[in-house]
């Protein structure tokens, strides 16, 4: 059984139900399963090599959708290119990958002008354009059986690029056993079924990729979004049903933020999973008051697609877990390490390390970076954390922006976690640079809440009263607005840069 299969069987299960709910109609599941079958037909005709790449680089849309399913419904491997990139970016990874074959949407031709590979649009070019549309391929191929291929579960289904927020990215090779690995855990941690509208918020090309082929396996529905920003997303839960949701914790706190948003702006939402970044204790408070026990997250890495572990929204009325990232979910183990190689017991500070089938099988054409990150089977996260007698993995941080001043450990999170506590704190981070005296000073770079002020020795009097002298950033700075990557990460990295001497 591929990845794919779990799409062709609901197909054949519930033929009749809506599978995607996009601005310009719904498609039916039978419609859509003879749509991917007449594209992955039109890929094999392109290039009938298996494991072959396909980049596809568009919006979210119900034929970016198509597109990703007859991917990998045809053996081939899909390479996710982020239409928010640059096109220095793209070519780094097409150069790398060698895409046979390329599928975009009309406004991201310009980044990859040169790129070798046939090309599929997604959408008619309004210039007259001589390009091929996803549409006239499947008109072209329609009636197409189902492709059969066969492949062992260690074969790459697909390549993505980590996001390189702390180092030069690198192509994770993500293989068939960890797709449905998370497959089968998503259902298992949010209870997916027939009647779930996931309303597509995040870019297809990163967490919502994760969520596709979770939902269609139960026979719910996808529903793309009508426009852009919090305001669409929230239309798409008021007018269109939406029940689950996965977003970056900005997002969500956007949201809140809406004139005149409610509760009942969200008459279906029965679970809002947050990931990408982390939320902070007093934020999990705001958030769980506005909408109610729904909240749920995951962690896990490019590395180990999602969910290593899970909170769903029972585990968060316990506030002693408001600060972890939950237990560890089907078919992965995962322990702290010291740096020895050891495993640590419960409740000990170290490397997170993960095994298992949810795990990468390496870095495209990098093995030196593969043996480095894989050893002895255990994927060494490069995150800091620590697992307490109940099973649940608590965060500390990267194992690079940990603090070492005066010779003391100094975890960004949890001052980050005591900053965001303050009133007028929106979001903050914490990290540390080079100083004379201390080797690392502790620093802080804040965005306050829209008409809220605060002054730097206020909040460091904020900070030392909860956590002491030590831990307390020697400067905080304020900024407008805190560096993100495309898909809502604070890039650290450029704070600290921005700030060092």
């Amino acid at each position: 059984m591929f990845p794919i299969d779990f799409f062709w069987r609901a197909a054949t299960r519930w033929p009749d139900r809506i599978a995607i709910d996009a601005p310009e109609g719904a498609l039916r599941y039978d419609a859509l399963a003879a749509r991917v079958a007449a594209l992955a037909a039109a890929l094999l005709e392109r290039d009938p090599a298996p494991q072959s790449r396909v980049g596809i680089c568009a919006h979210n849309s119900a034929d970016h959708i198509a597109a990703l399913l007859a991917v990998l419904a045809c053996g081939k491997v899909w390479v996710p290119l982020n239409p928010k990139s640059t096109p220095s970016e793209i070519r780094r990874i097409t150069d790398a990958t060698t895409p046979s074959i390329l599928v975009l949407d009309a406004d991201c031709a310009p980044l990859l002008e040169g790129v070798a590979g046939a090309r599929i649009q997604a959408h008619r070019p309004q210039d007259g354009a001589a390009v091929t549309t996803i549409a006239e391929l499947v008109q072209r191929h329609a009636g197409a059986p189902r492709p059969v291929f066969d492949l062992p579960d260690s074969a790459t289904q697909a390549i993505k690029f980590t996001g390189g927020t702390t180092g030069a990215p690198k192509g994770v090779m993500q293989p068939y056993r960890a797709w449905m690995a998370n497959i089968a855990n998503q259902i298992h941690a949010w209870g997916f079924d027939e009647d779930e509208r996931y309303i597509v918020a995040a870019p297809i090309t990163h967490g919502t990729s994760t969520y596709i082929l979770p939902i269609l396996a139960q026979g719910g529905c996808h529903v793309v979004l009508a426009g852009a920003g919090a305001e669409a997303v929230r239309a798409a839960f008021r007018e269109r049903g939406g029940t689950v949701c996965f977003m970056p914790p900005t997002l969500v706190y956007m949201l809140m933020a809406l004139p005149g948003a409610s509760r009942a702006d969200f008459p279906r939402l029965r679970r809002l999973i947050y990931g990408g970044a982390p939320m902070p204790p007093e934020k999990i408070r705001e958030v769980r008051a506005f909408f109610g026990p729904v909240l749920g997250t995951t962690y896990g890495q490019t590395e180990a697609p999602q969910i290593l572990t899970v909170m769903r929204p029972e585990d968060f009325e316990d506030e002693r877990n408001w600060a972890a990232v939950g237990r560890t979910t089907w078919f992965s183990d995962v322990a702290i390490m010291a740096p020895d190689g050891r495993l640590l017991p419960t409740g000990e500070v170290g490397e997170v390390v993960a095994r298992g089938d949810l795990l990468m099988t390496g870095y495209w054409r990098l093995p030196e970076k593969t043996a480095e990150t894989l050893v002895g089977g255990w994927l060494h996260t490069g995150d800091r954390g620590l697992i307490d007698e109940r099973g649940y993995l608590y965060l500390k941080d990267r194992l690079k922006d940990m603090v070492i001043t005066g010779g003391f450990n100094v975890y960004p999170v949890d001052v980050e976690n005591a900053l965001g506590q303050h009133p007028a704190v929106h979001e903050c981070a914490v990290f540390g640079i080079p100083d004379d005296k201390w080797g690392e000073a502790v620093q802080a770079a804040v965005q306050l809440r829209a008409g809220q002020a605060a002054t730097e020795a206020e909040l460091q009097a904020f900070v030392r009263e909860r956590l002491g002298p030590v831990q307390t950033p020697k400067r905080i700075r304020f900024l407008d607005s805190l560096p993100r990557s495309p898909v809502g990460k604070v890039l650290k990295n450029a704070v600290r840069d921005q700030f060092s001497p």
